[in-house]
């Protein structure tokens, strides 16, 4: 019963041979070139739309900056001890190690992300061909926002923008703002997950507004970096410097003291041993306060060290030079784009169809 069914019309194989394959093949092109007239004038077709399309698309921009993060550890190692001496005198020198957390790994990238950073970039006042100027004015000019509002007679065309917070309308729209750059403009991520390298990429049709947007946002995070983990060295510096200042005041009225008493009294007489008090008094507190001077004065250069070793950096490796690299498409390669991708789907859905007809007549069998 197998080899009847093998043997039946049903059951046999059809192989094709080569000299069918070439054949077949000839039939198509043969019946390709039968339709040149309706190719070339979808491939025209397609130029001039390319064409088109080269001429209204809005150019942008795009301003690439890549920096590394450099932190020093000198205050986790050689300072250490430095710092625990330090805290014997009731100082804290350091221990800003947790904010440092903050800033690793894949923080720093959610960190420009975030909500704070670039509406501060935006409302950061930047000089642009002599003239200052908000980058959220910027923004809204290349976007013809102001033109948009003031053909709806909105009251926003005549809205100023300021660099605070709290303003309602301001914030509502810097809330639009916010979402549109993110989704349509800016793209912040780690090229090679093997390395700390970050790239910052701002795109947009104004060649200035991408390149400024770029430094300004990297600036204000490294200040903001730099303010944060410096905070707490640079507060125990301050209280440090306070307490020097007093006790060297301390420690010169003591001296102009000891020198008044002795002014006084320039030959006391042995005898009357109460014409020396005042004098020894102010001495032992110009040694006591020299004491103390010497402690707090090592203290306070103890602080110095540690603050310049708890001073990140943020390493920018390159920024963005005008001119910027941009999207614009040429004339003569849209016309040649349009025209074959226009070519070859024509001549697709004509293959597509000649071979559908002949399976469906079976001349393909």
């Amino acid at each position: 019963m197998g080899d009847n069914t093998m043997n039946s019309p049903q059951g046999q194989y059809h192989g094709i041979s080569l000299r069918e394959l070439i054949l077949k093949v000839t039939a198509l092109v043969r019946y390709l070139l039968s339709k040149w007239a309706i190719i070339l004038t979808i491939a025209l077709l397609g130029a001039v739309l390319g064409l088109c399309y080269s001429l209204f698309k809005k150019t942008n921009y795009t301003a690439t900056l890549s920096f590394v993060m450099d932190e020093s550890s000198a205050s986790q190692g050689s300072l250490g001890a430095a710092a625990s001496i330090a805290e014997q005198f009731g100082f804290n020198l350091g221990g800003i190690g947790g904010v440092g957390g903050f800033f690793q790994g894949d923080n720093i990238i959610e960190f420009l992300k975030s909500r704070s950073m670039i509406d501060e970039t935006l409302l950061t006042e930047v000089e642009v061909d002599g003239e200052k100027t908000l980058l959220v004015d910027r923004y809204i000019a290349y976007t013809n926002l102001r033109e948009k509002w003031a053909s709806k007679n909105s009251p926003l065309a005549n809205l100023q923008f300021r660099d605070t917070v709290g303003v309602f309308k301001q914030d509502s729209l810097m809330a639009t703002f916010y979402k549109a750059i993110l989704k349509n403009n800016l793209v912040i991520d780690k090229p090679d997950k093997k390395f700390n390298i970050i790239n910052i990429e701002m795109e947009s049709a104004d060649e200035v507004f991408s390149k400024m947007f770029a430094e300004t946002l990297i600036k204000n995070a490294t200040d903001f970096y730099i303010q944060t983990r410096t905070q707490k060295a640079k507060e125990n510096l301050d209280v440090l410097t306070h307490q020097v200042d007093s006790v060297r005041r301390e420690l010169n009225e003591a001296i102009g003291g000891v020198a008044a008493a002795t002014d006084a009294n320039p030959n006391p007489n042995k005898a009357f041993q109460s014409l020396r008090v005042r004098s020894q008094l102010y001495t032992v507190d110009v040694q006591a306060n020299t004491a103390i001077l010497t402690e707090l004065v090592k203290n306070q250069e103890l602080a110095k060290i540690t603050l310049r070793n708890e001073k990140p950096v943020i390493q920018v490796l390159d920024r963005p030079i005008l001119p910027l690299e941009n999207d614009k498409l040429g004339k003569l390669k849209a016309i040649i784009i349009g025209g074959f991708i226009g070519g070859f789907l024509t001549c697709l859905v004509l293959l597509i169809a000649q071979l559908y007809r002949q399976i469906m007549s079976g001349d393909l069998a």
